[in-house]
């Protein structure tokens, strides 16, 4: 079976949605028959700058920001994550290129991994090349064929446009998107019985 997950390193549904997949998936019968595949979608392909997270969500939803992030927060954390709210907000494209290069290395679980912490848990800057390359040789990567990629404003664009327009055929408006053998649909940061559940009836359609 197939699991398709359309996220950005920068949104905390995908990081807590990710960990609740996790969880429903360790606790699946046909988990070793199960491939899983990050899929990119930037929340925000048009930002240039980089900015405190705190300004960015008081700009968009005014007074109650602070609120909001702290009950992320919550959430995160209850799933055994850390959550600082002193991260910074840009640009993902170079991130999503450097999934592609991973993916092809067998690296895409571990970099996946690697950004969510730096981001969440750590809030390391994502949008330098040298943030970037570090957390790219701490997931696997070779640091040289890594920093080629960064250097390189063209390698793997065409993969990252190439999944954001699939996301948005398959009717994707937001991430985290979780796309089961291309026949089962789920938004958003589910439960971990959600997930359980949307697994069991992939796989019972698979048989049927």
């Amino acid at each position: 079976m197939h699991v398709e997950i359309w996220s950005d390193v920068v949104c905390p549904w995908c990081y807590l949605g990710k960990a609740r997949f996790d969880k429903a998936l360790t606790g699946f019968e046909h988990r070793d028959e199960v491939q899983v595949t990050f899929r990119s979608f930037e929340l925000d392909p048009a930002r240039s700058g980089v900015e405190p997270v705190q300004r960015m969500l008081a700009a968009k939803v005014g007074p109650q920001a602070a609120a909001m992030e702290e009950r992320v927060a919550g959430l995160v954390r209850a799933e055994g994550l850390g959550y600082r709210l002193d991260r910074e907000v840009g640009n993902t494209f170079d991130a999503h290129r450097l999934l592609h290069l991973a993916r092809e290395r067998g690296l895409e679980h571990e970099l996946v991994e690697k950004l969510f912490e730096a981001n969440f848990a750590e809030a390391r800057p994502l949008f330098t090349g040298d943030t970037l390359l570090g957390v790219a040789v701490e997931a696997g990567l070779d640091r040289d064929e890594a920093s080629r990629v960064l250097a390189d404003a063209g390698a793997y664009a065409y993969a990252v446009r190439a999944e954001e327009q699939d996301a948005a055929r398959l009717g994707a408006t937001g991430v985290p998107f979780f796309v089961l053998d291309r026949r089962f649909g789920i938004a958003g940061g589910q439960s971990v019985e959600v997930f359980s559940q949307a697994l069991a009836q992939a796989w019972q359609a698979r048989a049927a």
